[in-house]
C-alpha cells in the first residue's frame, strides 16, 4: 500500500500492526519509504517547508487504536493496540522495573502522579536542568519507551504572534497505562509467548527479511 492521505496511515498501523514511521534497518519497511512523494519532506525556496507524514502522528495516535514511540531499535513508530499488549509483555519482561532511585523510576513517578508532560516539562521537573543535560535525559526517555513504559501521547506545537503553528512539535509523554488504560495493556501470555507471537507475526509480513533483521526490531 502506498499512502497518499491520512486514513492510509492509520489503515496501515492496523494491517501491519508495527509500523516505524522513519527509515530503520528494514528495508522497505516504514512509513516514509510507504509514502508518495507529496506526503514526504518537502522545503520550498522561501525555506518553508511542508511534511504531512510527520504532521499525522498525533491525528493517528489520537483517532486510531494504536500507541507511538521509540520502540524500533530507538526509532519512533505504531503499535497497533491489537499488538500492544504482546510488545509490552515482553520488553517489560525482559527489563526489570527501575530501581527506587534511579532517574527511570524518577520520569516514571512524575508522569505517574501529574499525567502527560511534553518533554522539557519533563526534563525540568527531574532536574536535568544543567548544560549538555538535554541529550543525556532524552536517552533515558528512549530507554523506557525501548521497554513499553512510556508512550508518546501526542504532540504540541508552539505557535507564533499570528496564532500559525510552526516547529516540529514537543513530544507529549505519558505512561501507556495513563494513555490507553490498563485493560489495553494486560496479556494472558508470558514474556517468551509473546516474542513467538510477535516473531511469527514478522516473518508473515516481511516474508523476504531474516531473522537476525526481525530480532533486532524486536528486541
Amino acid at each position: 500500500m502506498t499512502i497518499h492521505e491520512f486514513d492510509d496511515l492509520t489503515a496501515l498501523i492496523q494491517q501491519l500492526g508495527f509500523l516505524p514511521l522513519l527509515y530503520n534497518p528494514i528495508p522497505g519497511f516504514s512509513a516514509e519509504e510507504m509514502a508518495s512523494i507529496e506526503c514526504r519532506y518537502q522545503r520550498y525556496n522561501d525555506g518553508s517547508w511542508s511534511w504531512p507524514l510527520w504532521d499525522w502522528k498525533g491525528p493517528a495516535v489520537q483517532n486510531t487504536p494504536c500507541v507511538y514511540g521509540k520502540f524500533f531499535g530507538g526509532r519512533a513508530g505504531f503499535v497497533s493496540l491489537e499488538w500492544w499488549p504482546d510488545l509490552m509483555n515482553y520488553r517489560r519482561g525482559t527489563h526489570p522495573y527501575p530501581a527506587e532511585n534511579s532517574v527511570e523510576r524518577a520520569i516514571l513517578d512524575i508522569l505517574e502522579l501529574n499525567g502527560a508532560m511534553i518533554t522539557r516539562e519533563l526534563r525540568k521537573a527531574c532536574g536535568f536542568t544543567g548544560p549538555k543535560m538535554r541529550s543525556r535525559f532524552d536517552n533515558y526517555i528512549t530507554k523506557l519507551q525501548m521497554e513499553c513504559r512510556i508512550v508518546t501521547e501526542d504532540f504540541v506545537y508552539p505557535r507564533d504572534k499570528q496564532g500559525e503553528r510552526y516547529g516540529f512539535g514537543w513530544a507529549l509523554l505519558n505512561t501507556p497505562e495513563n494513555t490507553v488504560g490498563r485493560t489495553a495493556c494486560h496479556c494472558n501470555c508470558t514474556p517468551q509467548e509473546s516474542f513467538a507471537r510477535i516473531m511469527q507475526h514478522f516473518k508473515e509480513i516481511l516474508p523476504q527479511t531474516n531473522d537476525k533483521l526481525i530480532r533486532k526490531i524486536i528486541e
